[in-house]
């Protein structure tokens, strides 16, 4: 029997379950609110790890397009025509470092054999290439000497066929880009770029780039468009990013800097990413940040998704599991600076000085920001003493700005009761928690915050994750008790949405052959990726939040683990539903009647269904083991007969008259 006839024949079981464990009577009261719901509720985290951003949502398919690794050659190679070596005479590349501010190198070029020199890029773990689309290719270049008079461009396979091929005659002694098209004849999911030359001579080349015609929306050098999807997909109520540890850097030379990020992407720093070789089982010292995907296409991507911005900026310190390096606090003001200038960025108008660099980028309207945080983990009293200055100075300039803080990596110990202490003496907005944690651990942590202090900071729970083995473990999986577990665990978020007001699983994304972390939300190669099943729990509670939490309560209780049943409910106020989210984490089927208290309700309504029988599913590249499954549902009297199968996560909607 297959998993799909399984899951249908649970589903079958919804409204008869005659052999299932009778549960009591849960009452759903749809005239009692208890909390407003936020917009922002249920958003996505991004951060540049396990080649999320190149080699991943910017669809650049170069690797080291510019030549700026710290070794400039790396992903390109020079290889010989009769397979055995190289031919030193036939050419030769070498990389120059003259007098210039930004993408200082660039890449000299000597033919002196031109049937056979070559160069080749091996893009990111190869280049995935789709038969019939086309690929558009810019490069820099500049005639030295000699009479190079074509470069021609090749997508290849790895044994050498061509997939695609196009020429571009240089004519300019003086630096000038040159553009053309490539159309794939093939689907190949590791092709690679190869470029031959007619002629002899000396050629200058720089930032060779090659990108999908057919990214998110179209737009020339843009994002991945299958990965934009799946985010989309989400509903986010907010994007944050660019992480993070990313924020932090090993030392402060290596943070991440909004403004080296903007203008001109010829003109972008390149930075080497924090995580290449930060852990031992996984180590990637290809792994650097070109900044395609800067500031401005953040900003931009979350108003594609609808989704309010929430940058982090780093406050004077480096990460702390690494050098922990600080900046004096009267050398502070830089930094200080960086934020007011960013708030001027993404909201000021086109004749200040960055409003206008936003707007010579294409985007003349402010982004409307409302949301800034302030360092990402950091913890003890250098993170408070840095954090007030950073408050003071926006509240001084932008009283309206929502400051996020955070209280450190762990969700409780020393570092989080002094950082949550000192916050809420602060009068603090909003504090950012996160846990990485066994599944047990957010079965059992349901109940959260029902004991915390209604008259402090709001809660942002920004990163968080089940891990199936340990923290940063490479053996981690996106199985289905992880994913179960965390629906558990957010019911409870929700049903405390007075204090939770904004929400992320992390890590976002995962490249299969890059990762550096595992457990992550999305997945994906060269060609396609998948959604796990902790991103259709993500995407269950974001598509049903409704607009306000009403109580659902068993025994007068609400269900925070009470013979491993979870529930919460809410209103929606848009489309005048009920809309319930039970978890079952038993592994035994109950029937379970629903009364919906406070006026009457349709006779007929929905029920989706997250469910698999073995708690080690996943789903992969290939196959699809857990995903939701919606069908009717029958109601009578105000009343529904719901058949929780086992380990199951259901969301009953339900419209009122």
């Amino acid at each position: 029997m297959t998993k799909s006839i399984i899951t249908a024949l649970a589903c079958m079981a919804l409204v008869s379950g005659t052999h299932a464990q009778q549960s009591g009577l849960l009452r759903v009261k749809a005239d009692e609110i208890m909390a407003e719901m936020q917009p922002t509720m249920y958003g996505i985290f991004f951060e540049d790890i396990n080649f999320a951003a190149d080699g991943g949502l910017y669809a650049e398919l170069v690797k080291n397009r510019s030549f700026e690794f710290t070794d400039p050659m790396m992903g390109w190679s020079q290889p010989a025509t009769d397979r055995h070596s190289l031919n030193k005479n036939s050419g030769s590349a070498s990389v120059l470092k003259p007098t210039r501010e930004h993408n200082p190198r660039f890449c000299r070029i000597t033919v002196h054999d031109d049937e056979k020199y070559h160069l080749v890029n091996e893009g990111f773990r190869g280049m995935g290439i789709k038969k019939g689309e086309t690929y558009r290719l810019s490069f820099s270049a500049a005639l030295k000497e000699g009479n190079i008079t074509g470069v021609r461009f090749q997508l290849t396979d790895t044994t050498g066929q061509v997939l695609a091929s196009t020429s571009v005659s240089p004519d300019s002694t003086g630096w000038k880009t040159y553009t053309s098209q490539l159309v794939a004849g093939k689907t190949v999911p590791k092709a690679q770029l190869k470029i031959s030359f007619t002629g002899r001579g000396t050629l200058d080349m720089d930032m060779v780039s090659l990108f999908p015609a057919n990214t998110w929306k179209n737009r020339a050098n843009g994002l991945r468009k299958d990965l934009v999807q799946l985010l989309y997909d989400l509903k986010p109520g907010f994007l944050r990013f660019p992480g993070g540890c990313i924020v932090e850097g090993r030392t402060l030379e290596q943070r991440y800097q909004w403004k080296k990020t903007v203008g001109p992407t010829e003109q972008r720093e390149l930075l080497i990413n924090r995580w290449n070789t930060e852990f031992a089982h996984r180590p990637t010292p290809d792994y650097y940040q070109s900044f395609g995907l800067g500031f401005f296409e953040y900003f931009q991507l979350a108003e594609d998704l609808g989704a309010e911005p929430l940058p982090i900026l780093n406050c004077g310190m480096a990460c702390q599991f690494n050098t922990g390096e600080l900046v004096p606090m009267d050398e502070l003001d830089p930094y200080i600076q960086d934020a007011l200038d960013l708030i001027e960025f993404a909201n000021g108008t086109a004749d200040s000085h960055w409003g206008k660099l936003r707007h010579d980028m294409g985007h003349p309207e402010p982004f409307a920001m409302k949301y800034i945080g302030v360092g990402n983990e950091q913890w003890g009293p250098e993170y408070i003493k840095r954090y007030k200055a950073f408050e003071k100075a926006i509240k001084e300039k932008y009283p309206e700005m929502t400051i996020v803080s955070g209280s450190g990596p762990f969700a409780e110990g020393e570092h989080f009761e002094y950082g949550t202490d000192e916050l809420r003496k602060l009068r603090a907005e909003i504090v950012d928690e996160h846990y990485y944690k066994p599944p047990a651990w957010f079965r059992d942590n349901a109940g959260r915050y029902d004991s915390y202090d209604r008259n402090g900071p709001r809660i942002f729970a920004g990163e968080y994750a089940a891990q199936s083995v340990a923290i940063a473990s490479p053996e981690n999986r996106n199985n289905w008790e992880c994913a179960l577990s965390e629906a558990a665990f957010i019911t409870g978020l929700e049903r405390n949405a007075d204090i939770v007001h904004l929400t992320s699983y992390a890590p976002l994304m995962a490249h299969v052959e890059g990762w550096q972390w595992t457990p992550d939300l999305i997945w994906f190669d060269n060609l396609r990726s998948y959604a796990t099943p902790n991103y259709y729990v993500q995407q269950l509670f974001s598509l049903n939040k409704g607009t306000h939490v009403i109580p659902a309560t068993l025994g007068g209780k609400a269900l925070t683990g009470q013979d491993e049943l979870y529930a919460t409910a809410s209103l929606d106020r848009n489309t005048d539903d009920i809309i319930l989210k039970i978890v079952n984490t038993s592994g035994r089927q109950r029937q379970q009647e629903v009364l919906f208290e406070g006026g009457n309700v349709q006779s007929e309504g929905s029920v989706t269904i997250l469910q698999n029988d073995d708690l080690q599913a996943e789903n992969t590249l290939n196959t699809a083991n857990v995903t939701p499954v919606e069908k009717e549902i029958e109601v009578r009297n105000n009343k529904v007969n719901i058949a929780l199968a086992p380990y199951s996560f259901s969301v009953v909607r339900v419209g009122r008259k």
